[in-house]
């Protein structure tokens, strides 16, 4: 028997307090249970990336238009989780003190090392360093699923809390193509905004 793909308790950890937000306790009850989840994960150990993806998709075909946003701010958490227990002090610390291309290019390297934690199954690469811009095949999240856009609202929001914390707060990352919208790959553009002038 082949052991399941695995993936980061944090895909479901975080999405629980901002659920409780915008659907309340019970709401997010409800939600858990149509994806088929009857207990949340103790976040010690990686879990079965399949409950992830039917907790993903059955909050985007259930509450479509609340989908986008609750899924960036859970992403935004799972990159402070990161932040505070994956990632020691002294390597942030480094990160923030290289040039801005140099430190995005050491973080893009580490993200790729660890990319089972967060695409499982799926296939991360990085496709460029200039523009920089990543890559998940047969992203497992989305697999099976149909949409007119991309919808990896978490993936990116996850990817734009690592640089706007660690390399420059102007990044911005977007998701240009997406295997749920028809593509071979759910690709994430990360762009730096110009500054602010006053």
């Amino acid at each position: 028997m082949v052991a399941a793909a695995r993936i980061g308790p944090n895909a479901i950890l975080q999405l629980v307090p901002v659920l409780d937000d915008a659907l309340g306790i019970e709401g997010r009850a409800e939600l858990l249970a149509a994806a088929g989840i009857a207990e949340l994960p103790d976040g010690t150990r990686m879990i079965d990336e399949a409950p992830v993806a039917r907790l993903h998709q059955t909050l985007r075909a259930r509450v479509p238009d609340l989908a986008p946003a609750v899924s960036r701010q859970a992403g935004s958490g799972t990159g402070d989780y990161i932040l505070a227990h994956r990632i020691p002090p002294l390597a942030q610390r480094l990160l923030r003190i290289l040039p801005a291309r140099l430190g995005a290019r050491v973080l893009a390297r580490a993200i790729a090392r660890h990319a089972w934690t967060f695409s499982g199954s799926g296939r991360f690469r990085v496709v460029s360093q200039r523009p920089l811009v990543f890559e998940i095949a047969d992203n497992p999240v989305v697999r099976g699923e149909r949409a007119p856009v991309p919808v990896c609202a978490w993936h990116a929001a996850v990817f734009e809390r690592l640089y706007r914390k660690l390399i420059d707060d102007r990044y911005r990352v977007t998701e240009v193509a997406c295997c749920a919208a028809g593509a071979e790959a759910c690709r994430f553009e990360l762009a730096l905004q110009p500054r602010q002038t006053s």
